[in-house]
């Protein structure tokens, strides 16, 4: 009988986390709640140390909401009765998982392939600027045999178009294909560990092998960074991308930092990663910010005002899927309105979005988050390991490498901490807002309201 408070707390987090998250990772678990301790049965060591790595803060916040207070929480792992009755009844599910498939590897919410009607961008929509013309140029080149390198490796902050150039490269690859029908994996660092686990459970590994070393053609993977300190995976990378290379298949691949900023990543890898062409993306000029907001309202078959879209490009500075949400609110409203897009209505939008005139100093970032999180400088610089000092300090490392130019490097010594430590809390910090979980719901919160 499924214990009634962590069936409870069961619904709170299929509500809080996406699907394939919830079913791939949750759903096995075991849970029993006594006094005020929440106990967890993990199926393998694995899947155990998936949850206390990535998904333990979602866990805790869901059951402090059932139970009204934070429990302690323990991981355990079930205990393995290799019988020969039950191998045999463990691998009669594996029928029933294969409902879905993606590049032919049995998924039972994975997410499916992009083919060529889906991609969302195209280098037609990609505006070049100083801050990503050699970015878009290694992009565009990449797609035909005059680039010496099939391996492309692109970084930047977030949103600022490296999921663009990604999707353009695929989209530009399937249009130009000789073939009809060009085998392109596009997905998530995290869609292929899913994937991975899933076909570990299935017993079927050397299919998953050899789908992606053998059955594709091009390789598009973002966020790369998600593999540090996972060992396993990053063998399984490893080999993949060194069999894609032997092939003369082409990669593209994404990350939030370059290869030499990784942490707990194989030297072997991270040079695999360098092999190809290196990329970064810088925050986008005033111009280009201005023209991108032009030929997003053209498309939007609007006339936006130059002083409108001067205004906008102004005051968001560092994110240009920021920048677009804005314009599209805006004409939205206008259009709801049945008015004209005028200064007036573009500055009362302007107030739901984190605006600035200029991005924020280090000095602004570290005093903004003392008062968010009622802190001292000398609290957040300690090597307190409280919660709420751990979930400042790495809202500061997310905010500073947001705003500024400076290195994690130099992040982490006006911090008192390492490189590594700073990449990590960034990491941290992303997930849980890409995730949209409660805690990175408030981290979000915390970030838009960040003004110089």
């Amino acid at each position: 009988m499924v214990d009634t408070a962590w069936k409870q707390i069961l619904h709170s987090l299929e509500k809080s986390l996406n699907p394939g998250l919830f079913t791939v990772w949750i759903k096995p678990l075991g849970g029993r709640v006594e006094g005020g301790r929440l106990t967890l049965t993990a199926p393998n060591e694995f899947v155990a140390n998936w949850i206390r790595d990535r998904l333990l803060q979602v866990i805790r916040e869901s059951a402090a909401e059932v139970l009204g207070g934070e429990p302690r929480i323990s991981i355990q792992v079930q205990p393995r009765k290799p019988a020969p009755a039950e191998a045999a009844v463990r691998r009669k599910p594996v029928a029933q998982v294969t409902r879905s498939t993606h590049l032919g590897l049995p998924l039972e919410h994975g997410p499916k392939p992009i083919t060529a009607p889906n991609w969302r961008f195209s280098f037609d929509d990609f505006i070049v600027g100083p801050s990503n013309e050699l970015a878009c140029a290694a992009s565009k080149s990449i797609c035909n045999s005059i680039f010496n390198t099939d391996h492309l490796f692109l970084s930047s902050g977030p949103g600022l178009g490296k999921t663009h150039l990604l999707q353009s490269v695929g989209n530009a690859l399937c249009r130009s294909a000789n073939r009809k029908h060009l085998k392109v994996a596009c997905l998530s660092s995290e869609d292929f560990a899913t994937r991975m686990v899933l076909a570990i459970r299935a017993h079927q590994v050397d299919q998953f092998k050899a789908q992606f070393r053998e059955g594709i053609d091009v390789l598009l993977m973002e966020d790369v960074h998600f593999f540090q300190g996972k060992e396993k995976m990053q063998e399984e990378l490893l080999c993949t991308l060194g069999a894609l290379r032997d092939r003369g298949c082409k990669v593209v691949l994404t990350s939030s930092f370059m290869p030499k900023e990784f942490s707990g990543v194989d030297d072997r890898l991270v040079s695999r990663f360098c092999s190809g062409f290196l990329a970064h993306i810088d925050r986008p000029d005033m111009e280009t910010r201005r023209r991108i907001v032009m030929d997003k309202a053209s498309r939007l078959q609007v006339d936006v005002p130059v002083e409108v879209s001067e205004l906008l490009a102004e005051r968001i500075t560092t994110d240009i899927r920021q920048l677009e949400s804005c314009l599209n609110n805006l004409v939205l409203k206008a259009r709801l309105l049945n008015r004209a897009v005028t200064m007036n209505m573009a500055w009362e939008v302007l107030e739901n979005y984190a605006v600035q005139n200029a991005a924020p100093g280090f000095a602004d970032i570290i005093d903004f988050i003392c008062k968010s999180y009622s802190l001292s400088e000398e609290e957040l610089r300690s090597k307190s390991r409280k919660r709420q000092v751990v979930l400042a300090r790495n809202t500061a490392f997310y905010l500073a490498r947001k705003h500024t130019e400076m290195s994690l490097k130099s992040i982490g010594e006006r911090l008192g901490r390492r490189h590594s430590t700073v990449l990590k809390g960034i990491t941290k910090v992303e997930r849980e807002i890409s995730m949209q979980t409660p805690l990175g719901r408030q981290i979000q919160n915390t970030a838009e309201r960040l003004t110089p």
